[in-house]
């Protein structure tokens, strides 16, 4: 998941009293005023979006990235949603609540149809649930822990859990999606039926998706309203190619702009958006093969960067080093008393002199091949002066997914993980000893991700997160990075467009409460 991540992280929201979890249409209110459905006419007829490649997966249960999810939740809803300062609110559901993070109750909005006018009831629920449980999805272990279901009325259901889940609930803002029931594995792929603010049209493989406006589309969700009649995506791999279509008019949104691109966006006299996602930027090592297996080694990696030089001169002034996986306050985890490891050089020869390596030691780094290779080449240029030789490996998305778990696979690994509102599910598929995508072994990182996944208070939660992080200092199982920031840029007919933390690029708007 290379792609596969706000002033106050919306967990606390969820926690009242002695661990009473709660959501209303109200709440979602407060954090934000919806713009009312304009007239179908009033609204352009067009709309093209550049991504930096095509997605994987519609298919909910497989989507893993930033490309998939972008299309996914501009079809779908899911039961609840991150709005935009991160906050879970309700909305297919119009209530969501929990007394003690083991049986979610769920109520569904009034009135909502999917795109092929069929009702949204609470069917719907343990539909998607099922699909995940049995689909060959990198995720499905996430939502095994979901025992039952139970229907009470159309509107109405249960999400019953084996034991305390209280972090489920961002699970299910990213994948528990509602569909109807004429839908099929085939048809989630290839022809996607939902109940969201856009309805599939057609898709050419590899090179554009087209959606129209949902006519029917709740006119009060927080999720915002579409912004036109008709979007296409299309996926361009050249960031410089998303930047010329952007400013020759053909597209209106282009996104995962490089910094050093931005001026020219903004030289043609359009807008830049930079914001900053709920996400950590990392490079992976693993401990299943030697010199890795070694913490000294690992150490090394880390003082051998100069995180913070890369991240000004490359990626933009928001980037800041972090001293773990945990990105900013808005998340669990974070510990502000955790300073980042320094640029020290000296210190990193060192260390490789005390594990045996005195003449240092070659490698591979894998990175997907639209991402950002200069950041790689970067690392590999500044370790290669402390004698570590890295040679690059190119992969394309969809193999490096895939590839978490290959014990053949290069070592180290250049990714992002996002979001990260909940750590839950990337500690437990890429950390865990036992994780899908895990190639890391650490039986005391294990005890503290296995302790705060049953743990119902998110205080003690946030806790047992932060002895994680340290631990995972002394212990690295990355090169820590930077915490994660998007830049897009926008035309001015569609400034209106309401970027998101977790940087899917759903084409609606939302005004936000100034106060």
């Amino acid at each position: 998941m290379s792609t596969l991540g706000n002033s106050t992280f919306g967990r606390r929201s969820f926690v009242a009293g002695a661990g009473l979890l709660g959501l209303s249409l109200a709440r979602a209110s407060a954090q934000g005023t919806p713009i009312a459905s304009p007239a179908q006419a009033d609204l352009p007829a067009e709309l093209v979006i550049d991504l930096n490649g095509p997605p994987d997966h519609l298919d909910p249960a497989l989507a893993y990235s930033v490309r998939d999810w972008s299309i996914v939740h501009a079809v779908y809803d899911a039961l609840i949603d991150f709005d935009i300062d991160g906050t879970l609110v309700p909305l297919a559901a119009e209530e969501f609540t929990t007394d003690d993070a083991t049986t979610f109750h769920v109520k569904l909005r009034e009135g909502m149809t999917f795109h092929d006018g069929t009702p949204v009831t609470s069917a719907a629920i343990g539909r998607t649930v099922k699909h995940i449980q049995e689909t060959d999805s990198q995720i499905s272990d996430l939502f095994r822990g979901i025992t039952e279901v139970r229907e009470i009325d159309d509107l109405r259901a249960d999400i019953v859990c084996e034991q305390p889940s209280a972090w489920l609930p961002a699970q299910i803002a990213v994948w528990l999606v509602l569909y109807p029931e004429s839908a099929t594995p085939e048809s989630l792929e290839t022809s996607p039926v939902g109940s969201g603010p856009y309805m599939f049209v057609s898709q050419d493989p590899g090179n554009t998706v087209v959606l129209e406006r949902n006519p029917d589309y709740m006119p009060n969700s927080p999720k915002g309203q579409p912004l036109a009649q008709r979007v296409t995506y299309r996926f361009v791999p050249e960031a410089s190619t998303r930047v010329a279509d952007l400013t020759t008019g053909t597209a209106q949104i282009v996104s995962a702009i490089p910094g050093d691109q931005l001026q020219a966006i903004e030289d043609a006299g359009l807008s830049v958006v930079t914001t900053p996602i709920l996400g950590t930027t990392f490079v992976r090592i693993v401990t299943d093969v030697a010199p890795f297996d070694d913490a000294r080694v690992r150490q090394a990696l880390n003082y051998g960067v100069d995180v913070q030089q890369i991240a000004d001169a490359i990626v933009g002034p928001n980037a800041n080093r972090l001293a773990s996986f945990f990105p900013d306050p808005r998340g669990l985890g974070f510990d502000e008393s955790l300073d980042p490891f320094p640029y020290d050089p000296d210190r990193a020869r060192e260390l490789l002199s005390e594990a045996g390596l005195d003449d240092g030691f070659s490698a591979e780094i894998e990175v997907v091949a639209s991402s950002r290779t200069d950041v790689v080449e970067a690392i590999v240029a500044q370790l290669d002066q402390v004698g570590i030789h890295l040679t690059i490996v190119t992969t394309e998305l969809a193999a490096f997914n895939q590839g978490w778990p290959d014990s053949s696979a290069p070592a180290l690994r250049y990714a992002s993980w996002r979001p990260m509102y909940d750590p839950h599910s990337f500690l437990s598929l890429v950390v865990d000893s036992g994780g899908y995508l895990s190639r890391f072994d650490n039986a005391d990182a294990d005890e503290l991700i296995r302790g705060a996944a049953i743990e119902p208070d998110d205080a003690v939660r946030d806790g047992l997160y932060q002895q994680l992080g340290r631990l995972l200092y002394d212990e690295p199982a990355a090169i820590y990075l930077w915490n994660a920031t998007a830049n897009y840029g926008v035309a001015d007919e569609f400034e209106d467009w309401t970027p998101r933390g977790d940087q899917y690029i759903v084409p609606t708007a939302v005004r936000g409460d100034e106060s």
